[in-house]
């Protein structure tokens, strides 16, 4: 749509970056920080959502009014490495129903760095970038914290928070759950009215009584321990619960019955130990999630003999030491790092296991080494870290695989200026393929997966400039990733097998920053476009673009701070149509869209402070996500059905303090 371009080309004029609800930090070389999540994010718990509308890199996968997924630079999944503090999280369902980023709410987040590129070697497996999360902590004083939220579509939200303790421990427990009805997109057609106009087959539709059934309800509970017996010592106790239940996806065959999921966490930290260490640090966590896919509410289960139900789990347990010292004018960093995961999923009808597993009983075991070594001049600095990981698959009824890999890259600044610096980075990463791409089964007992996949590889170049003023803070990006071995869904394929290796490349360029207007007054905005290419084809292929690539995407919001903690914001979102989508693997053209979003937070004094919002001002149709074949979605009158985005979205929230 030649408007929709015309706003994102403003966009690049304007260069500049914020989002919605989330604050930004400073820019620096290897990523980008959003701070104060918690207090800032107050429209739903969804973390895709607001992720997608503070990077312009990021985009997400719509299914669902909840636990959305996200797409980084034109890759997802297990490219993608998404961390807590540290903890490593997956989820249990093939069909990315309960992404990583689902199970931690946005009202216990701290902060979120985001790195782009593969410049992560503390951790297995990043391969475009990693999402890595800090939760809160715990205070000194007694602290509490109580949120009450309120929106469109009977949308329901209760969050409290209390901290205390002293100089040898610290306590924190926080808890929150929210609820919402179906969303009504800006035609005002909930999520069956939507399954109705894309005419999806009778079976697959919501039974009568199920119509307007809630499309979620999300709890969760955190629990800190901060122990800190010395000055240089701290050992730190977390545990998260995330509990969900009936999550409706109406996009696909089946629905959530629920998804439950625990976090725990246990470090200690040593600072200060001698000449050989300035910082010790000892990690171990484990995570586990339980997720039931079930066809109860759907036409096809009006007989309930007839119900199918996908249960899935999957579990990890990870340990890490890493120690920091000073060699001479060098810092160097060093560590070990190791984890497990199993991954379970069997097919039942009316509650009798069909002898059937979609996972059968997968375990991928990791060891790593890792370094990375730092230093700093007077206009020059660098990072460079190196890794090496290997890699056991095995599951009963295969060959164990084995993977080995050497990741290894630098990342170097210069200052051109006292105002100017000049980023150059490149690296090297791996990822193995998981259990769905090696071993999966449709309930029918077909073998989707592949289990002679090599692991991807990513070879990857950037460049960019960042400039920062008194008046305006602008940073320039732009990267190419020769992807080889890319693990593709080849829907073209002749045989069962759909999951192939392909050498791929993708390029892009960002730009993002702010504009200080007057003290009170500032633009931000940002835009990102990328080119996703198979460079070989998978059998029986013939389009050359590759899947998940978004178009011209761009953010720009003015803010105005009328006092102290308080402002009004207006904002606007956008993309370019969907002018290359691979249409092998079932995408479709999508039309681009803008959207506007409105805010006022007023705070009345430190102890309480008002929120109110309303998102898609015009009431604007349109979809974000494409209908890529990986994901199992309904199709109906020779297309898969595309779930639109939430029509007009008024929301507030009240936060008190003591």
């Amino acid at each position: 749509m030649k408007l929709n371009r015309f706003i994102l080309l403003s966009f690049a004029c304007a260069a500049a970056l914020m989002a919605e609800d989330i604050k930004l930090e400073a820019i620096n070389v290897d990523s980008t920080t959003l701070s104060d999540v918690s207090h800032e994010q107050i429209k739903s718990a969804d973390l895709a959502d607001a992720l997608q509308k503070a990077i312009p890199s990021i985009s997400v996968n719509r299914r669902s009014g909840i636990a959305n997924d996200i797409i980084l630079r034109g890759m997802r999944k297990d490219d993608i490495n998404v961390l807590v503090d540290g903890t490593k999280t997956y989820g249990a369902c093939p069909n990315r129903m309960d992404p990583p980023v689902s199970h931690v709410l946005a009202n216990n987040i701290d902060s979120i760095s985001i790195i782009e590129g593969p410049y992560d070697v503390e951790n297995f497996g990043t391969l475009s970038g990693a999402v890595s999360m800090k939760s809160k902590k715990p205070q000194k004083d007694l602290h509490g914290e109580l949120d009450l939220g309120f929106g469109s579509f009977n949308y329901k939200k209760i969050g409290a928070t209390v901290s205390g303790g002293n100089d040898l421990i610290r306590l924190m427990l926080s808890g929150s759950a929210e609820t919402s009805d179906q969303y009504k997109d800006g035609n005002g057609d909930d999520f069956n009215d939507q399954m109705i106009k894309n005419n999806v087959p009778a079976g697959n539709k919501y039974q009568t009584q199920y119509n307007d059934l809630q499309a979620y309800e999300k709890k969760t509970i955190m629990a800190k321990a901060f122990v800190t017996p010395t000055e240089n010592q701290e050992l730190r106790l977390s545990y998260t619960a995330n509990r969900s239940d009936d999550i409706l996806y109406p996009s696909t065959p089946m629905d959530a019955l629920y998804d439950n999921s625990n976090i725990y966490d246990v470090t200690y930290e040593i600072k200060k130990l001698g000449d050989f260490s300035k910082k010790l640090e000892l990690q171990y966590y484990a995570t586990d999630v339980d997720h039931p896919m079930s066809t109860l509410y759907r036409v096809a289960a009006t007989n309930i003999a007839n119900e199918v139900t996908s249960h899935l789990t999957t579990n990890t347990q990870g340990a890490k030491i890493k120690n920091t010292l000073d060699a001479g004018a060098y810092e160097l960093l060093i560590g070990l790092d190791g984890s497990k995961r199993n991954w379970n999923g069997r097919y039942y009808k009316n509650g009798v296991y069909l002898n059937r597993d979609s996972i059968p009983d997968a375990y991928t075991n990791n060891a790593a080494i890792f370094s990375e070594l730092s230093r700093s001049f007077d206009a020059f600095s660098f990072k460079m870290g190196i890794r090496y990981d290997s890699t056991d698959i095995k599951s009963n009824a295969y060959d164990t695989r084995n993977y080995d890999a050497l990741s290894l890259n630098i990342l170097t600044n210069y200052k051109l200026n006292a105002n100017n610096k000049l980023i150059f980075g490149i690296g090297k990463s791996s990822r193995v393929p998981d259990a769905k791409e090696l071993y999966f089964k449709s309930s029918a007992g077909t073998v989707l997966g592949n289990q002679n996949l090599d692991q991807v590889k990513n070879y990857e170049a950037d460049l960019g400039l960042e400039s920062n003023y008194d008046s305006f803070i602008l940073k320039t990006k732009a990267f190419y990733s020769k992807l080889k071995d890319y693990i593709i869904y080849n829907n073209q394929s002749s045989t069962a097998t759909k999951y192939e290796n392909i050498d791929a490349s993708i390029y892009g360029i960002s730009m993002n920053g702010s504009y200080f207007i007057s003290d009170a007054l500032t633009l931000d905005g940002g835009v990102n476009y990328q080119v996703g290419r198979k460079d070989t084809l998978a059998t029986n292929q013939t389009d050359r673009d590759l899947p998940n690539i978004t178009p011209l995407k761009g953010n720009l919001a003015l803010t105005y701070e009328y006092k102290k903690d308080s402002y009004v914001k207006a904002e606007t979102i956008a993309t370019d149509a969907w002018s290359r989508y691979d249409s092998d693997d079932k995408e479709q053209a999508i039309d681009g869209w803008s959207v506007l979003n409105m805010k006022v937070s007023h705070s009345f004094n430190k102890h309480v402070k008002l929120d109110l919002g309303v998102d898609n001002v015009f009431d604007t149709t349109y979809a974000i996500s494409n209908t890529y074949a990986d994901l199992t979605l309904l199709s109906g009158g020779g297309s898969v059905m595309l779930l639109n985005e939430p029509g007009r979205y008024f929301y507030t929230n009240l936060t008190l303090k003591y």
